[in-house]
């Protein structure tokens, strides 16, 4: 079980916390979109709606402590869920309430004479009272979670999009989903570092086998049905460096995924005190290294397709047709 201090520090930074190991909170481009104020990277580049979507975890433990985590991860590392295992059905349902508890200020009440303090578009509101993507990337390591294929599989019967984010090293929740056909509507793998003694460093896992598992994820991705995505989150003066590019494009080519993001660090909650203010790259910083990137790999399969500068994003793939979820 979490323990108080947990559970009060998660509260503080406005989690609502979901049964025994599951959480929500509410992303700041949900409540931007709420109030017509810009959507996500997400909603640009997949169409995926920002007041529609509901970022959660099923796990709050993950066994890496990577260096640019804004989470609490020193009271929740673990390579296992140690309370009592949630339901799937019963997560879901505890989401999407919690979702709605933590949106009620943005409800103008128009019976009332009082001034209303939200600036919040009512249609979106009311719209996101019933979130359709789940965001299952919260916090934690979601793959920990036993009954995941079961979640995803629910979330698909009640027709919703699912994007699930991953750091790689379950390899055989990856090969039971694909077999089961429970896989997300689009999948994630995060790769900080493109050889082992880097991946050590950025990531100080629990897991002595973390880079042979991950590689054993990056050969299992190629072959999978749903949409697959290569994310690599940089950090000016630690993994992006120009020697770099020709590792991380050939991890790339071992796992031919759909498309591949690159994104900048950013100095937020408990990140800030690991690496500050400085670390963090520009967008024409994750632009030229994009660009680098694709030269290096195959042109035909992988050019910039979009970018989002207020995220510090790029999106590199085959066709911008391709990008958007029908």
């Amino acid at each position: 079980m979490l323990q108080v201090k947990v559970k009060n520090l998660l509260k503080k930074q406005h989690y609502e916390l979901v049964g025994e190991h599951s959480a929500v909170q509410v992303c700041r481009w949900t409540k931007k979109s709420l109030r017509d104020e810009g959507v996500c990277y997400k909603e640009k580049f997949y169409g995926i709606k920002s007041h529609l979507c509901c970022q959660m975890t099923p796990s709050l433990y993950c066994p890496n402590q990577c260096v640019h985590c804004w989470r609490a991860i020193e009271y929740t590392t673990g390579d296992r869920i140690p309370d009592k295992i949630n339901s799937p059905k019963g997560i879901i349902d505890g989401c999407i309430k919690a979702q709605r508890r933590l949106l009620q200020g943005f409800k103008v009440n128009e019976k009332s004479s009082k001034k209303q303090l939200s600036k919040a578009n009512q249609k979106k509101y009311n719209e996101a009272q019933e979130p359709m993507q789940f965001a299952i990337s919260l916090s934690g390591e979601p793959t920990i979670y036993p009954y995941l294929g079961e979640l995803i599989k629910e979330l698909n019967k009640k027709g919703k999009t699912s994007f699930l984010v991953t750091n790689g090293l379950y390899p055989e929740k990856i090969k039971e989903l694909n077999e089961k056909g429970q896989l997300p509507t689009q999948l994630y793998v995060s790769i900080n570092a493109p050889n082992e003694k880097l991946y050590k460093k950025f990531h100080h896992s629990i897991k002595k086998d973390a880079w042979k598992k991950l590689n054993e994820t990056l050969e299992i991705i190629n072959r999978l049905s749903c949409r697959t995505v290569f994310r690599i989150n940089l950090v000016k003066e630690l993994n992006m460096g120009d020697k770099l590019i020709r590792e991380y494009a050939n991890l790339i080519k071992k796992s031919k995924p759909n498309f591949i993001e690159v994104k900048g660090y950013m100095a937020v909650g408990n990140a800030r005190k690991r690496l500050g203010y400085e670390r963090m790259p520009t967008h024409e910083d994750i632009k030229e290294f994009s660009k680098k990137l694709a030269k290096e790999l195959d042109s035909k399969n992988y050019k910039i397709l979009d970018e989002h500068e207020h995220s510090r994003v790029v999106v590199l793939g085959k066709d911008k047709e391709e990008l958007k979820i029908r």
